[in-house]
């Protein structure tokens, strides 16, 4: 495969939940949390993204969070910081001062809410791309941002050096090869039951939720794919299907994923509003489904 402009960043990333218990981000189990991720074997670890609840952080826990995460790391994996906004100052901001900690590698959410016109996504993302030196992953999520970042556009931003990555998450393998074809960014998978279909058409990784529990498994099944043991990769597919799809399709991510780590032992559970827990019957369901996978 020809080498594109992300591909230090191919394998696993996951993106890490934020704990808290009793309505505050407990620190210490985050350190718990990165050092299992370093364990595994995990390439690179994203903080405060979707499933890390951004958008109940304060500005401070924000930042705090990104930092904590750089400083336990310490160079033993990368650190891709999500530093994301609807408003590109403060995407700026809070990007520039990830940079200055240290982070690897910025990933940026479409801007949402205000949903802006393509030429608006450009000029946010080519803003954000030429105010720092470190690379930018766009994060093409339309399900939470209320638009598409159309391909066309995608391929605009390619051409900005400090553009290297794309997180897709549309759903569509074809806005993924069109990507790949029009384009020479690195392509991640942004569905964890999509990776190995999105690797197939030259995708070279995943920023995964299901890692959270799993990140041997999904970083196997990248790898096997990687090495050309595609039976491999299909079996880990087939494994880890059940668990992705049964576990996320829950509820809104990070609410069954909490849930999975509280009863693994792994975090409080606890989520800030308007986020809530888990329904009893969904709940049930989640422990059939960590018993089917042999987690419990």
């Amino acid at each position: 495969m020809t080498q594109r402009k992300g591909s230090d960043y191919a394998g696993l990333s996951v993106a890490i939940v934020t704990p808290f218990r009793d309505g505050e981000v407990d620190y210490s189990l985050l350190r718990e949390q990165v050092e299992f991720q370093i364990a595994a074997g995990t390439n690179c670890i994203v903080p405060v993204g979707t499933t890390g609840e951004s958008p109940t952080l304060s500005h401070d826990e924000h930042e705090r969070v990104i930092s904590e995460v750089i400083q336990v790391v310490a160079g033993r994996c990368k650190v891709m910081a999500g530093t994301g906004s609807n408003s590109t100052a403060e995407a700026l901001r809070l990007t520039q001062r990830a940079e200055r900690e240290g982070a690897d590698a910025t990933l940026q959410v479409a801007p949402y809410y205000n949903k802006p016109m393509q030429e608006g996504f450009y000029q946010h993302f080519k803003a954000v791309a030429e105010a720092v030196s470190i690379p930018v992953c766009v994060y093409n999520i339309p399900g939470r941002t209320g638009k598409v970042i159309e391909a066309e556009t995608i391929a605009r931003l390619a051409e900005l050096p400090g553009i290297t990555m794309v997180k897709e998450a549309t759903g569509s393998l074809d806005m993924c090869s069109q990507i790949l074809n029009q384009t020479d960014l690195t392509v991640l998978s942004g569905d964890d039951s999509l990776t190995l279909p999105m690797l197939a058409v030259g995708a070279e990784g995943v920023v995964s939720v299901a890692g959270n529990i799993v990140p041997g498994d999904m970083r196997a099944l990248v790898e096997s794919f990687a090495s050309g043991a595609a039976e491999e990769a299909l079996r880990l597919h087939h494994k880890l299907f059940p668990l992705c799809k049964n576990m996320l399709g829950l509820a809104t991510n990070p609410i069954p994923l909490k849930a999975a780590m509280r009863l693994l032992g792994r975090d409080s559970g606890e989520m800030r509003l308007p986020m809530t827990p888990l329904d009893p019957a969904s709940e049930a369901q989640l422990v059939q489904t960590l018993e089917a996978y042999g987690l419990l």
